[in-house]
């Protein structure tokens, strides 16, 4: 982002601009391209529509090029990184999104950091092959696993965090790679599979919820999966005029699918007695899945079928590294 001198508001930044403000970009040995859209684009805008764009491009580019660094605003950056992940399977080169809090051209900017070492993450290769293969997210020293993010701060430079799995790479002084963590697609080359389905709702669980708030989701016709965010590890009311809409929902052939509201941990249903009545008309586990995961991966997959049992396993497996199975 960088100031605008009239309205001191802050806006998107071009290309151009920032190759100005960060001239560090002309010492790399490498050969940098750069493919921008049309109009710089707040990332509050993104959608599935930006989100396949971006998917085509790295696949059209793929052979050309050793990474990819995706320049893109922190608001929704998780959303994007954790499509990207579903949508490029099989990936043997990094796609590393990053940004900054505070804006281009501000001294104390995080912005030139972030995007440095970022595509030096990118070029990295060992014995010819890339050490990173998958759609990472590159904040303040850390590198995270795209699908596995979320933002935490709208001021501290540690703006991201992933909270169930560990840092893919620590950036100090070198850069050190968590090896054991990076994954590594069992698909031999890259597919597109850029076809994205938004009929998705979402229904936090809140004490004192209105009847009318969850019949109002749950009535939305045009919906196909609705992600419960439950309590502790997957707890919700026990009201049952509640369970019977839930039930309903689901047995008109569609999923309630449950993640936890809390920031670390995994949805274990029928732990509690108030989940074992959610496992008992058919909801279905998220385990640790983060929310930007757990949406952008329901509509991923509603993009490639409507069998509704697919769905369900698809939804409980791990695709891309997005969950961990107890």
């Amino acid at each position: 982002m960088i100031s605008d001198p009239e309205s001191g508001a802050l806006k998107a930044v071009d290309f151009e601009h920032l190759n100005e403000q960060i001239p560090e970009l002309a010492n790399f040995d490498l050969n940098i391209a750069v493919h921008s859209f049309d109009k710089a684009l707040d990332s509050s805008n993104m959608g599935p529509e930006h989100w396949k764009h971006i998917a085509r491009v790295i696949f059209s580019e793929y052979d050309s090029y050793d990474g990819f660094v995706i320049l893109h605003g922190s608001d929704t950056m998780a959303y994007t990184a954790s499509a990207l992940s579903f949508m490029l399977e099989g990936l043997g080169k990094p796609v590393i999104l990053t940004g900054s809090q505070l804006p281009i051209g501000i001294i104390r900017t995080d912005g030139k950091e972030n995007l440095i070492t970022a595509i030096e993450i990118a070029a990295d290769k060992e014995d010819g092959v890339s050490k990173v293969q998958e759609v990472c997210v590159y904040f303040e020293y850390s590198l995270y696993r795209g699908n596995r993010t979320h933002k935490i701060s709208a001021e501290d430079f540690e703006a991201f965090e992933s909270p169930n799995l560990a840092p893919m790479a620590e950036a100090g002084v070198h850069i050190t790679y968590n090896v054991p963590a990076l994954y590594r697609s069992p698909v031999p080359e890259l597919m597109l599979r850029d076809e994205l389905d938004a009929s998705v709702g979402l229904l936090t669980v809140y004490p004192g919820m209105p009847k009318a708030y969850y019949k109002s989701i749950l009535g939305v016709p045009e919906l196909k999966i609705v992600i419960l965010q439950s309590y502790g590890s997957g707890n919700a009311p026990t009201d049952p005029e509640f369970i019977a809409a839930l039930r309903s929902f689901i047995d008109s052939g569609k999923v309630i699918l449950n993640i936890t509201q809390c920031e670390e941990g995994s949805v274990d249903l029928g732990k509690y007695e108030t989940s074992r009545h959610l496992l008992n008309i058919g909801v279905i586990s998220g385990y640790d899945m983060t929310l930007e995961a757990a949406l952008t991966k329901s509509m991923f997959l509603l993009g490639q079928s409507d069998d509704i049992d697919w769905i369900n396993e698809q939804l409980q497996s791990s695709l891309r590294g997005e969950l961990t199975r107890p």
